[in-house]
């Protein structure tokens, strides 16, 4: 009696993969400067050139302890400066340089409406001379969001959003999509990417780590007993001086 064959696995093109499987299509991609998180995302990074959406109950709580690595790296890559669209908070230069973004080369748009917000985060896509578009949207509706994300393919720029906790609900045409919270703790829920789905948070290094050393010297001068970390995380004492 002949045994049957096994048959072989299908192969596919780059740009299709698995739903048990993160993509594996060559996209241009940032390291997010968090190996956790760099490993749960398709091409161990922020995609470039594309929509990243960050929903948060707070707004800008964590946003520069989770973005601010690869907005460092790019900035200081390419020279060029970053765009803030409306942020809620005015961002604090000490602690910023801290983390090795010059503050001087942030450039912060203040905008009231939601239409003017959507405005100038166009604009600034547009611009050739920006390498990153940071846009708190609370307002923004699908079309709204997927206009913006057509413009972003045209250039190689970083572009976030930031919306409520309300809008995990709604569809979004982000290639990722991320549910950030934590009060001590930086946890991050990853709710949409090009793979199978993400059920438990991640923990993530809540602050720079040398700030995490310099908090850990400050106590240990103080005679009090230095924070003991979590595995992938560090004690984060209230992020003040960080959103502002």
């Amino acid at each position: 009696m002949t045994a049957l064959a096994t048959p072989a696995e299908p192969t596919f093109p780059p740009q299709v993969w698995r739903g048990r499987e993160l993509a594996q299509a060559q996209e241009q991609t940032l390291s997010t400067g968090h190996a956790a998180l760099d490993a749960q995302l398709p091409g161990r990074g922020w995609p470039l050139g594309q929509l990243v959406e960050i929903l948060q109950q707070e707004a800008q709580q964590h946003v520069w302890q989770l973005l601010g690595p690869a907005l460092a790296s790019a900035m200081q890559a390419q020279g060029e400066p970053a765009v803030l669209v409306d942020p809620p908070y005015q961002p604090f230069g000490p602690a910023l340089r801290a983390q090795g973004i010059p503050s001087e080369q942030l450039l912060c748009v203040q905008a009231q409406k939601p239409s003017a917000r959507l405005w100038a985060a166009e604009q600034a896509l547009r611009c050739a001379d920006v390498c990153a578009v940071f846009a708190w949207l609370p307002q923004a509706r699908q079309e709204d969001l997927r206009r913006l994300h057509l413009i972003a393919q045209s250039s190689s720029k970083l572009l976030v959003a930031f919306r409520g906790l309300s809008a995990r609900e709604l569809s979004s045409p982000a290639r990722v999509r991320l549910l950030v919270q934590g009060g001590e703790r930086l946890e991050v829920l990853v709710l949409k990417r090009r793979g199978p789905p993400l059920l438990q948070p991640l923990v993530l290094q809540a602050q720079p780590r040398k700030l995490s050393a310099l908090l850990a010297a400050r106590k240990a001068r103080r005679g009090l007993p230095a924070p003991v970390p979590i595995p992938g995380s560090h004690v984060l004492d209230r992020p003040e001086t960080v959103t502002g």
